[in-house]
């Protein structure tokens, strides 16, 4: 977005927030809109004065914050951790931790906002998870408060971060979920494979989907396994996978709408080619053996067990994931030394596409939190420890000369102690620096200036994530379509149902519960559920922000 278009979406955002104020249902003003709530309308109580860009925050009284933690198996909840000791003793912080694991966490997450029992506020939230909370008001629209974290507006500024930032908005001009930050796209999420086996078979590495299928082939026929095994129930598989067929699914599915650029309108992605490629794509996998169904009901421990096994050899994961296998497969007793790597994203019937963005998962707050005494305090606290070069640095690797080192000797520049184990760092060490001091903790540490995001990488990852960078064509963020409360609302009640369908059919076509010549019927039930109505509604909001934007412009 040009400076221009920037400033008029800036006037179309004060307009609204002016109207807004003037036409509320009480007749009163209301103070809304980013920068108007400042420190005198807010509880100091433990802040800093003067809290600037390089301070390092220590609440001045204790702050105490509640937390609803997405618990991993990787590195379960301890609240023992050095992470908690170190924020107590040095900076007066506390958490009291609601740790719920990965499997029950999102409908936890809704179950417990619903019932009025969030937490201080809520890790591992993606934009657009709060879609469903936002109209009742439980959310806070942190927008309003970010003017009182300098190393947030900092981050904005210096990394030109503005525009993806407004793609956030609701038509109120607020944001509700405060982002994790990347200095540069990052490529975590992808397909891993074992190199010792692929050479083992004369198996080249893939480049398209098509080249792996090919592969897995050959695997299945060489090995008599499912040789293809995936995390995270398929929808970290799918966050990735969808560029390169033209759609969104899994974790990058959102709400469904997807920007069609020739037709300028948003069209739902399952009823789209794309989405039925991608489909069609894994339900063969999975139809000829090369996929095992489990993969999309199963835990990260089982998938982790295929794989140091050896009854699988692909996979989807990420550094940890990945690091976490190879130390498996270092502790067999067969004297072959096997090597999990990484896979190129691959080419697909769209052509070279990625998804990404700079903005990442992030932590939405209770709107309550807004009325603490110490609210100040923790806000300068969250915009420490997430974006801050010290905080991030801390968060990610802890204490230098207790848990980490800074050297020459390895390409990021970072590295834990001796006997402190952390991704492919001192394999085989009898510590680790998640699991045992909570450093390292997605939950913390998920986004980050350049230097700590490549600190924790091997060479071969750095120069993937730079060789992606130059080879693949970067899929732009949608066009926002800010919607009026009462829309958002009835928003949220057809796209729950509508999803669920999605999700429900998705899963049986891959896993073979049913025939893809029900295709019709699925789509048949989309348009009982009202998806047209649904689009309409998402495409009036857009082309009426769209309109008022070019009325500017006049």
């Amino acid at each position: 977005m040009n400076f221009k278009k920037s400033l008029l979406l800036s006037l179309t955002l004060s307009g609204a927030l002016l109207m807004a104020a003037c036409n509320n249902d009480d007749g009163a003003a209301t103070e809304t809109g980013e920068g108007e709530v400042n420190e005198e309308e807010i509880g100091t109580v433990g802040s800093m004065e003067n809290f600037e860009v390089g301070d390092t925050f220590v609440a001045t009284e204790p702050l105490d914050i509640s937390l609803f933690y997405r618990d991993l198996s990787a590195y379960p909840f301890d609240p023992d951790w050095r992470f908690f000791e170190v924020l107590e003793e040095e900076h007066n912080v506390t958490y009291d931790a609601i740790a719920v694991p990965l499997s029950d966490f999102e409908e936890r997450r809704s179950v417990t906002i619903a019932a009025g029992d969030m937490p201080d506020y809520v890790t591992d939230s993606w934009p657009g998870v709060e879609n469903e909370f936002v109209a009742s008001g439980v959310i806070l629209p942190i927008s309003d408060y970010v003017h009182l974290m300098p190393h947030f507006q900092d981050r904005v500024e210096r990394w030109g971060l503005q525009e993806e930032l407004d793609n956030l908005r609701y038509l109120d001009g607020k944001y509700y979920v405060l982002p994790g930050m990347h200095e540069n796209v990052h490529f975590d999420f992808g397909l891993k494979y074992n190199k010792t086996v692929f050479d083992e078979y004369g198996i080249e590495e893939p480049t398209s989907w098509d080249e792996l299928r090919t592969a897995l082939e050959t695997l299945r026929d060489e090995t008599d396994t499912m040789p293809m095994t995936l995390w995270w129930q398929g929808n970290a598989t799918f966050l990735f996978a969808g560029p390169s067929f033209g759609t969104v699914g899994g974790w990058g599915f959102g709400d469904g709408a997807m920007y069609d650029e020739d037709a300028n309108e948003f069209v739902y992605a399952p009823q789209q080619q794309g989405y039925r490629d991608m489909v069609e794509y894994f339900a063969g996998l999975v139809e000829d053996g090369l996929l095992t169904p489990e993969a999309f009901t199963q835990d990260g421990e089982r998938t982790r067990n295929q794989l140091v096994n050896l009854e699988s050899f692909v996979s989807s994961g990420q550094a940890l994931t990945m690091a976490d296998v190879n130390e498996g497969l270092e502790d067999r007793d067969d004297d072959t030394e096997y090597e999990m790597v990484r896979m190129p994203l691959l080419d697909g019937p769209a052509g070279s596409k990625v998804g990404g963005s700079r903005l990442v998962s992030g932590v939405m707050f209770n709107a309550d939190v807004a009325e603490r005494d110490d609210f100040l305090a923790l806000l300068q606290y969250v915009d420490w420890l997430y974006y801050s070069d010290e905080g991030n640095e801390f968060a990610q690797w802890g204490i230098e000369g207790e848990t980490f080192e800074k050297t020459d000797e390895v390409a990021g520049g970072y590295r834990p102690m001796d006997g402190i184990g952390y991704e492919t760092f001192n394999p085989g060490a009898e510590e680790s620096l998640q699991e045992d001091y909570g450093f390292g903790n997605v939950a913390f540490a998920f986004a980050s200036n350049s230097e700590i995001t490549l600190s924790k990488m091997d060479e071969k990852e750095i120069d993937f994530q730079q060789s992606m960078i130059d080879s693949r064509e970067l899929v732009t963020p949608d066009p926002p379509y800010p919607m009026s409360q009462a829309d958002q609302e009835q928003a949220a009640l057809m796209s729950t149902p509508l999803q669920d369908t999605v999700d429900q059919y998705t899963m049986r076509f891959i896993t073979g519960q049913y025939e893809l010549d029900r295709w019709d019927e699925f789509m048949d039930d989309l348009d009982n559920q009202n998806v047209d109505a649904y689009m309409d509604l998402i495409n009036e909001a857009y082309r009426e922000f769209q309109e008022t934007l070019d009325e500017i412009e006049e």
